[in-house]
């Protein structure tokens, strides 16, 4: 048995081949995941194959430790693997840039997870790679947007192991850190607080400048450019530039870089610069040359000295603009150097930030190239030592060049003992001589005896420490400003004694000359009250000394250094004398945490050898600069406890200042300067504090500030007391344990009553009404409360403190100002989340005030972000509590839950029904709290909560409740907790994990105490059932959704919900009993809702439902009805939501039909026959779905739609779902302008309705009803507009009479009345005058099991677009279908085929059989506009021809043998209508012989060439063109010997007596009769093309004249045919009766009238019209002779040309030899069906401008079909004549003219064919009157098609293999009626440039008479022997086998290629073959597949299949 393996992974040791059933392969080192384990096997899955589930051996496989993996490295596996299948994705999308992006990220998690597998880094550098790592993962998650993954840290959280609050703060805390997170893996890391130190690295890249022979030094320092300011921000650093340049010079590694430390948020400002001073080191005078330099040396000789040079200032104003979330980056930046007077350069700097561009100049490198100084600098953030850890690179080696000040934030350990000491000017006496000094001033610290402190003096960072410091020296100034900074640390115990010696040289330009004293300066450093140097400017007095050995300090110590100095002494003599009017300046600044300048701090700490001077100490302490006295706390804390109280703990006079000094300092460690001292404050209190009496005087300085308050009119005293209680009562308590400790307790009782005093003076001062200038102060009181009563918890128990809490809080009022209470909520906020509420005994107290204020603020819905941030914290301390206490809860914990459920549970949810209505941030924490409070509760608290609820068992309160919860729940799962961000997916499930659960103990009461008779509710039962069917079908739940890895994950830790829900509804329904019928209907559809969710196992489970539905009813009401109209109506619209799969309906089919069976109700076959109904319409709504999207599949949703809305009407009768989906299929055809079909559409609604009803009606999209008559009449308009649109006038005709008959009659509206005849009028002129294209048709087969179940192994006829050809129609299948393959040939497929699982198609074209009922009353010739539209139109039967071959086959003749077999198919419904394609419903076969195939040949090229005759007749002028080459092409053919291949094949005694011509003789006598009227055709056209034949033209027409005279001679044979027949009176036609004014009816047996004129009627019925495809082939036609016509009777042959025959009426005449001229060809009886219209004539063609039909420069364009081939500069005509009788002719077709083989090899590639498409299909209308009749049958269905036109005669010859399956093509050339297809080359005529094909019908078809009409021959009466055939005129003659002897050449052996096609219109394409040659014409080589049929086109027409 298979036992569940949870969580349990492996990795394959050993290649497993995985040969075994089941078996899975693996590679060593293939991990596996384990899902079960039976025995020796394992069943799992490998990632390498993620869809496949199987086996593999134990012994294989290696387990792995789960616990030692690194969750961040199988974080990171998972992570890879799930975005590898996303990343292929994108390849395949071609998403290059998010493709590249994630592949750089997945490598670099790859890589770091590498490293984190090597184990080698510390703790701190694994942590920070982890971050790393998880930070790319989360910015790839959010990027792909897959699940946010919650996480503390670096490791992701378990839902399981944490309460439902904490998972929510945990998300919401990820998804900031996943918003800030980039591919780089650097964290935007939410600031909790602003950074308040910064610091700036800096680094000299580049010294731009070379100054002489001289080395240089470059001070730099940080600037404030604030005019209010103006200083120096930093100390100096210092660069040495060596003479030979930057680059060369390197002391010491990083020598250049440094880092100004400690800038605060006020130095980053706009104005602050970097400021560069260059100070040359050389001799006094610079000097350029080089040649002055001492040779061997390489350096000056003598004294060396710093000169000035220039400076450089860089605006630094971007550091400003930096964000401290993300690392800074580091930037180079350049500036220049300027230069001016040596006098202003102390001002320099300044001179160029304020641009005095008049004082300054640019110093020139001398190199363009140069940018000057090249910096670079960083910023960096945070305290010193985290920049340290950050940046440990940057600090290696680099000087810290520190502030001028204290940063600031202060922290405890920082030392600093530095005083910054500036050389500002002097003032000097010129001393008697004429120039000025060169003054250097040398510095050096002193002790008191005179001796020089070392390590204590520096000029700069990034120098050594000096001994003595020398400045710069300026040229001849006796009143030099030198502004240079130094920095002096000198130890604490020698700073007292220490001063400073400023020593005056003057140095002489002479060389080797010292610089000789003259002068000296001193400042003490320190007063003897201990006050340091102050700082400020200082004038020092200058006293002269020019003897260096006098200068010693006990000589000049006692002397005063600048005025008022109080150590000189008064009286003294020296031996240094001073003059007044020399002084030296300089300025000093104290940075020291251990010296202070300030008097008054030292006199406070002295206070006890000066108690006169305490007053005024603590006085001043109040105005101290806030660092002093963080500096020296301990000691000022010491002093000020001492003299806050005397021995015995009381007052003195000083402790109310004392107590305000104490709150200045208390509130001073609340900033965030000093945030870092708090804990120095602590452990002062905890190991320094020793006053144990001052507790009593605390509390009674804060009383006396709470009773005070309002009338106190400075409010900040008060407002720092209450915010410093937290350190007041530390010390208050600290206070009372030492004085308890030494007492031993004593007065305990009187120190409680004093706090209860105190807190009773707090609960007064929050009770005052509050205005703005207290609001401050109870603030600052309610925000210490928490700490405050946590300081107690040690005093006082803790149901006092929860007393004191309480009453606290209570004393605010509830009308306090929104501030008060915001202060009021953080206090409870505070409380909750304290260490009191951790402690039984005190959390009831404080949880009962908590649960009282939250009740208030939740029903006023004011401060809801707050009321959540407290339930927050009680619910996650609970949760923490219950998971400690698993074992065992406390009763304490037990009743503070209950506590809880009863005050908050109910109002929570009110609170959140109203905050769901409109948007708010605050909602999503409300429902986590909510959710973890039902978390929490168990089924005790439960019960205990719903008798809370129905006190004395009144169940109104319960009721609402349960309802408002119902209510809530279903609304947050409907929008699919909306309320959650939709990556929250762990969220949404451990949501949906609390609420099912929740929803178990929410049953309990429904059923206990609402199922009853009496107390039933329906609406509570509804919700409830209603919420279960929302959570279960909630998206986030379906598993099937998910990867497969995603879904067994959620499966482990979650299972599926879904069925445990399920079962919880079922169990639910079952509780109901009788009460069932109050949710019937109702529940039948959330019932199927559940059912359809694709979980088999709910599936099962609850398809049940529904049969008990049915039962209930029927038992109830005696029928299921309504359950049965639910269960439809939900089935159709969730079915459309993409709910329900086949499985689903195999299930439903099943199940519901065993439940029949099984019980055997009473209703059981109607119960059978409703599962079957629903079983059906669930295949059609599937079928529907699965096309519903996409353009492609538009027609499947017509036929699924079509499918549907005939189920709901004849299969269940549903009026509004027939109607619904009617208007579904009418917006789908007018989509795709299907406008005819829309039409067709609307009339099945149109006749559901009735002209007599008064009532409204409703359409589906109507909101606003109709009555009946009108709704009809509008869309009896509506389909009008349609039909109107879709040219199908015809349908349209009895709609207008219907509505006229409704306007005349019965609404009197004469108005509509006009309209609607003015549109009928219209409609009837349409008919006769707009051009309408006849559509093709197309069988289509679907064959194999991947097409959709509709369409599936079934057969269908298509009607095509217009002027849609086969292959625009299989193009658009395939893009419909495109995994179908199209078959290539025409033979039913075989099973394998219809078995298969691929899709396969077979297309060919069909031939429609119109069956005009319409016209069948006619009286008169119908006329062909109109007779037309019934054959194409209105039809259910179609044909469609194959040949096949039986006997014997000739090679040299195969139409001996050549058979068609004729398919008949019948369809459903006519077209058109509601589709465009219907299925076929029945099949007929039927087999044409030989000859009955030879006589539709025939007689298809008669027709044809008739019609040219008629045309050209009726239109003189039109170009000759097409006419000349009709005639060559027939004339030459048969010359060549296309008839002799028939009289070869039929017209021997061979044939007769052989089993094929066995009661084929009166089809042999057949073919003969139209062989011969064939000729007497030609000699027809031949004189009417002699009369209209331009002068161009004649030597053509004589050419043609010739060949004809051949033609004749060769059927001489043909003689004794007429010789053997007499002379019959049936044979001679009657002359028209004067009298006569009409023609017979249709079914009259009287001959037809005649003419002279007229055609033989044996193809009376062609039709033919066509369209040139290209217009580029034809010329300007030429000019034509008139043509005088004579004895004309136009209307009358109009009437007689339309005349309709019955097939009784035909009659077979006899074929007599007449030796006289014979009587005039009787005029041919028009079919009704023959439609002489102008469609597609070349004056109006469908495909071109109309505006330009008759231009001279364009001329008209060919018939519909006819396409140029661009082998030939002429069209090939290629002609489809059909007679419905089975007879069909073919006409031949003209010759190429001459043109020599390369020109027609370069036109091979140029041309295309043409065809002329004509179609004709009254069965009965065109049998000849005197032919040969072999029709005997009337049951015998012969429809006629040309197999070719045999070389434009209508005979062809071709081989077996070459017509084995003439069906088989499907593009344009190629069409599936009987008609083979003919390919052939072509030749130019060279009498014109090119010839125009343009051939048409004229709209009225005028025949005219001639004088001398033609008459019948004889052959053997001709004079003349049969010449040898002539060659064409100027005509090249092309061999194929480039023989030279032309008798070879004009060969008459002729060989031709036979295929079936059906084109548009039913028309034949034709190919000729004569060994490559037929007199002028090279047919291309066609290669015929002899096992398929297929042919395959080699001369580039790129029709094959």
């Amino acid at each position: 048995m298979w036992i569940p393996s949870n969580n349990k992974y492996g990795v394959a040791i050993h290649n497993w081949h995985g040969d075994v059933r089941y078996g899975i392969p693996l590679d060593v080192g293939d991990s596996v995941e384990i899902l079960e384990e039976c025995g020796k096997w394992y069943r799992g899955t490998s990632p390498r194959r993620s869809r496949a589930v199987g086996l593999f051996p134990k012994t294989y496989i290696h387990i792995k430790d789960l616990t030692k993996i690194d969750p961040v490295v199988a974080e990171c596996t998972q992570v890879l693997r799930e975005w590898s299948e996303i990343w292929k994705k994108l390849y395949v999308d071609r998403e290059a840039y998010k493709f590249q992006t994630l592949r750089k990220v997945m490598l670099s998690i790859l890589e770091s997870r590498r490293e984190l597998l090597g184990a080698t880094l510390t703790q701190d550098q694994t942590l920070e790679l982890q971050m790393m790592v998880v930070s790319k993962i989360d910015w790839g998650n959010r990027k792909l947007g897959l699940d946010l993954v919650p996480r503390i840290g670096p490791l992701a959280v378990d839902p399981h192991n944490i309460g439902i609050v904490g998972l929510y703060n945990v998300h919401v805390t990820s998804a900031d850190n996943a918003k800030a997170s980039s591919s780089r893996g650097t964290l935007r890391r939410k600031t909790q607080r602003k950074i308040l130190t910064h610091h700036l690295y800096f680094c000299m890249r580049d010294f731009g400048y070379r100054i002489g022979i001289d080395d240089a030094e470059v001070y730099f320092f940080l600037y404030d450019g604030n005019p209010a300011h103006m200083r120096a921000v930093s100390e100096r650093f210092l660069v040495k530039i060596n003479r030979d340049g930057f680059s060369n010079y390197i002391e010491k590694f990083h020598s250049n870089c440094t880092v100004f430390t400690d800038l605060g948020a006020a130095d980053l400002s706009e104005d602050l610069f970097l400021v560069a001073v260059i100070m040359r080191v050389g001799k006094i005078i610079h000097s350029e040359s080089v040649k002055k330099v001492e040779k061997g040396t390489g350096c000056c000789t003598g004294s060396v000295y710093r000169r000035p040079f220039g400076v450089g200032v860089l605006p630094l104003n971007d550091l400003c603009q930096f964000d401290s979330s993300i690392e800074s980056e580091e930037r180079e930046k350049s500036f220049k150097i300027f230069q001016c007077e040596e006098k202003d350069f102390n001002q320099l700097h300044e001179l160029i930030i304020k641009k005095s561009n008049s004082k300054f100049s640019p110093i020139t490198t001398g190199n363009q190239t140069t940018q000057g100084i090249i910096v670079s600098l960083k910023l960096l953030h945070g305290g010193l030592g985290q920049a340290r850890q950050e940046q440990p690179l940057l600090f290696q080696g680099t000087t810290i060049t520190r502030k001028m000040g204290f940063p600031d934030v202060i922290m405890p350990g920082d030392v600093r003992n530095d005083m910054f000491i500036t050389l500002e000017r002097g003032e000097f006496e010129r001393g008697g001589k004429n120039t000025a000094k060169n003054i250097l001033v040398t510095v050096v610290v002193l002790d008191v005896a005179g001796n020089i402190l070392t390590e204590c003096l520096w000029g700069a960072s990034g120098m050594d420490s000096q001994n003595c410091y020398k400045s710069m020296i300026l040229y001849h100034q006796n009143s030099p400003c030198w502004n240079e900074m130094l920095r002096l640390t000198v130890p604490i115990d020698k700073f007292s004694t220490a001063h400073v010696r400023f020593e005056f040289r003057h140095c002489s330009t002479r060389e080797k000359s010292e610089p000789k004293l003259f002068a000296f300066s001193f400042a003490r450093l320190m007063d003897p009250s201990g006050a340091t140097l102050t700082d400020g400017q200082h004038e020092l007095f200058v006293y002269k000394c020019e003897d260096a050995t006098k200068l010693l300090a006990a000589n000049y110590l006692k002397l005063p250094c600048r005025p008022k100095d109080a150590q000189a002494k008064v009286d003294c003599s020296s031996i240094f004398h001073r003059s007044s009017k020399e002084v030296f300046v300089i300025k000093s600044l104290l940075c020291s945490t251990k010296l202070t300048q300030n008097a008054d701090l030292l006199s406070l700490l002295q206070w006890r050898a000066h108690p006169e001077t305490i007053q005024d100490s603590l006085t001043g302490v109040l105005r101290l600069n806030d660092e002093e006295l963080v500096k020296f706390l301990q000691d000022v804390l010491d002093a000020l406890f001492a003299m806050f109280s005397n021995e015995e703990g009381n007052s003195t006079q000083h402790s109310g200042l004392v107590f305000h000094v104490l709150v200045s300092i208390f509130s001073l460690l609340q900033s965030n300067k000093f945030q870092h001292f708090r804990p120095v404050m602590n452990a002062y209190i905890e190991n320094h504090f020793a006053a144990a009496l001052v507790y009593k005087g605390l509390i009674t300085s804060v009383e006396h500030m709470a009773v005070f308050m309002t009338k106190a009119e400075h409010p900040d005293p008060f407002q720092k007391c209450f915010g410093s209680l937290e350190y007041i009562f530390k010390l208050l308590i600290q206070s009372r344990k030492l004085f308890a400790r030494a007492t031993g307790g004593q007065y305990e009782d009187s120190f409680r009553r004093d706090l209860h005093s105190l807190f009773t003076a707090l609960n007064g001062m929050l009770a005052v009404p509050s205005y703005d200038v207290i609001i401050p102060t109870q603030e600052a009181l309610l925000n210490s409360t928490g700490v405050v009563l946590e300081q107690l918890k040690d005093t006082l128990p803790a149901p006092e403190l929860g007393m004191l809490a309480r009453n606290m809080l209570d004393a605010i009022p509830r009308d306090a100002p929104i501030r008060l209470i915001q202060a009021k909520l953080n206090a409870v906020k505070d409380l909750v989340s304290g260490e009191l509420f951790h402690e039984d005994d005190s959390r009831t107290v404080i949880l009962s005030v908590a649960c009282k204020h939250l009740r208030m603020h939740l029903s006023r819905r004011d401060e809801l972000r707050l009321c959540a941030e407290i339930l927050s914290e009680i619910l996650t301390h609970f949760y923490d509590l219950q998971k400690e206490q698993k074992e065992k809860v406390t009763n304490t914990l037990q009743h503070d839950l209950d506590s809880l459920c009863k005050n908050i549970l109910g109002i929570l949810i009110k609170t959140i029904i109203i905050m769901m209505e409109g948007a708010n941030t605050v909602l999503p924490q409300l429902v986590a709290c909510l959710l973890g409070l039902l978390q929490l509760l168990d089924e005790t608290h439960y019960k205990r909560f719903w008798d809370e609820l129905s006190p004395n068992k009144d169940p109104r309160d319960l009721k609402e409740f349960l309802s408002k919860s119902l209510l809530v729940f279903e609304e947050l799962l409907s929008q699919d907790w909306v309320v959650f961000p939709t990556d929250w997916l762990i969220m949404k499930l451990a949501s949906n994990d609390v609420l099912r659960k929740a929803l178990e103990e929410f049953a309990k009461p429904l059923v206990y105490r609402f199922l009853g008779s009496q107390s039933f509710d329906s609406q509570l039962w509804w919700s409830y059932f209603s919420l279960a069917v929302a959570f279960l079908t909630q998206p986030s739940l379906q598993l099937e959704q998910y990867r497969e890895p995603k879904r067994r994950k959620i499966l482990h830790s979650h299972g599926d919900m879904r069925v445990l829900m399920g079962f919880q509804i079922l169990s639910m329904w079952s509780q109901l009993g009788e009460q069932k019928l109050h949710f019937i209907p109702s529940m039948v559809g959330p019932f199927l809702e559940v059912t359809l969710v694709p979980e088999p196992a709910l599936r099962k489970a609850t398809l049940t439902v529904f049969y008990d539905m049915m039962q209930c009813e029927q038992s109830a009401r005696g029928s299921f009805r309504l359950v049965e109209s639910e269960l439809i109506d939900k089935l159709d619209l969730l079915i459309s939501e993409n709910k329900g799969d086949d499985e689903y309906r195999e299930l439903f089919s099943t199940i519901l039909l065993e439940k029949v069976q099984t019980e055997n109700p009473g209703w059981k076959d109607a119960g059978t026959a409703f599962i079957a109904s629903v079983t059906r319409l669930l295949e059609r709504l599937l079928d529907y779905r699965s096309v519903m999207q996409g353009e492609e599949n538009r027609d499947k949703r017509m036929s699924c739609t079509v499918n549907l809305l005939n189920f709901y009407k004849n299969e269940i009768n549903r009026k509004e779902m027939y109607l619904r989906y009617i208007y579904k299929l009418h917006d789908l055809h007018l989509q795709a302008d299907n406008f005819t079909e829309a039409g067709f559409t609307l009339k099945l609604y149109a006749s559901m309705l009735s002209w007599d009803r008064e009532s409204l009606s409703f359409a589906p999209s109507d909101t606003i009803g109709q009555p009946e008559w009108q709704r009809k009449e509008r869309l009896y308009h509506e389909i009008l507009k349609y039909f109107d649109k879709g040219k199908c006038w015809e349908k349209g005709i009895p709609l207008c009479k219907e509505l006229a008959v409704l306007y005349e009659t019965r609404r009197f509206d004469y108005n509509k009345l006009s309209e609607i005849l003015i549109l009928e009028a219209k409609f009837f002129q349409n008919i006769l005058t707009q051009l309408r294209p006849e559509p093709e048709y197309f069988r289509v087969g679907f064959y194999g099991l991947g097409f959709p179940l509709f369409v599936r192994n079934k057969q269908f006829v298509y009607r095509g677009l217009e002027y849609e050809r086969i292959g625009a129609f299989t193009q658009r299948l395939q893009t419909e279908f495109p995994t179908a393959q199209i078959l290539s040939n025409n033979n039913p497929p075989d099973n394998s085929i219809l078995t298969a699982s691929e899709q396969y198609i077979q297309i060919s074209n069909v031939r429609p059989l119109g069956d005009a009922q319409a016209l069948k009353t006619a009286m008169v010739p119908v006329p062909e506009k109109i007779a037309r539209f019934y054959d194409v139109n209105d039809v259910t039967r179609f044909i469609y021809d194959r040949p096949i071959y039986k006997g014997p086959i000739d090679k040299d003749n195969e139409f001996k043998s050549l058979w068609v077999e004729r398919t008949t198919l019948d369809i459903a419904s006519p077209l058109p209508g509601i589709l465009r394609w219907f299925e076929v419903k029945h099949k007929s076969v039927q087999e044409i012989t030989p000859v009955e195939f030879a006589c539709e040949t025939m007689n298809n090229v008669g027709k044809e060439l008739w019609d040219l005759i008629v045309q050209y007749r009726n239109d003189p002028k039109r170009n000759i063109n097409p006419f000349s080459m009709r005639l060559q092409g027939i004339i030459d053919a048969n010359v060549m010997g296309g008839i002799s291949k028939y009289q070869e094949a039929f017209f021997s005694e061979q044939f007769i007596k052989s089993p094929q011509g066995q009661g084929q003789q009166t089809n042999v006598q057949k073919l003969k009769a139209l062989i011969l009227e064939q000729i007497q055709i030609l000699e027809q056209a031949l004189e009417l093309h002699g009369q209209l034949a331009p002068a161009g033209v004649q030597p053509l027409h004589n050419r043609l004249l010739e060949r004809f005279s051949q033609l004749k001679q060769s059927l001489s044979g043909m003689g004794r045919l007429k010789r053997q027949h007499s002379e019959s009176i049936v044979n001679t036609p009657l002359p028209p009766l004067p009298t006569e004014k009409r023609t017979l009816s249709l079914g009259s047996n009287a001959a037809p009238p005649t003419h002279a004129l007229a055609p033989p009627t044996s193809f009376a019925n062609s039709n033919y019209y066509g369209v040139y495809e290209h217009d580029d082939i034809y010329t300007r036609p030429g000019d034509t002779r008139p043509v005088e016509i004579t004895n004309l009777s136009l209307s009358s042959l109009a009437h007689n040309s339309y005349q309709t025959l019955s097939k009784e009426s035909l009659s077979i005449p006899e074929i007599t030899r007449d030796q006289q001229a014979p009587p005039p060809v009787p005029n041919r009886p028009r079919s009704q069906n023959f439609v002489n219209s102008a469609v597609d004539s070349p004056e109006v063609p469908p495909k071109k401008n109309l505006n330009q039909l008759n231009s001279p420069n364009a001329p008209p364009l060919p018939p519909r079909g006819i396409t140029p081939d661009k082998r030939a500069s002429n069209p090939l005509v290629f002609n489809d004549f059909s007679n419905s009788d089975g007879t069909s002719s073919s006409m031949p077709r003209r010759p190429h003219s001459s043109l020599n083989q390369h020109q027609q090899q370069q036109q091979q590639n140029s041309q295309k064919y043409s065809v002329v498409d004509i179609s004709f299909d009254d069965p009965e209308a065109d049998q000849p009157p005197h032919s040969l009749n072999h029709l005997h049958d009337p049951t015998h269905l012969n429809v006629g098609y040309t197999p070719n036109d045999f070389r434009d005669s209508g005979i062809s010859t071709t081989s077996s293999h070459e017509l084995n399956h003439l069906n088989n093509l499907s593009e344009e050339s190629s069409t599936n009626s009987l008609s083979t297809v003919h390919q052939r080359e072509h030749c130019r005529l060279s009498s014109n440039d090119s010839i125009n094909g343009a051939f048409t019908i004229n709209t009225q078809l005028n025949i005219n008479h001639r004088e001398n009409s033609a008459s019948s021959f004889d052959i053997e009466d001709l004079p003349m022997p049969p010449p040898p055939p002539i060659p064409p005129k100027s005509l090249n003659i092309i061999t194929a086998n480039d023989s030279s002897s032309i008798e070879e050449q004009l060969s008459p052996k002729i060989t031709h290629n036979h295929s079936i096609s059906n084109h548009q219109h039913n028309h034949h394409h034709h190919v000729h073959q004569q060994n490559g040659i037929n007199d002028g014409y090279v047919a291309p080589k066609i290669n015929t597949n002899t096992s398929t049929g297929e042919i395959s086109d080699t001369n580039g027409d790129g029709n094959t299949f």
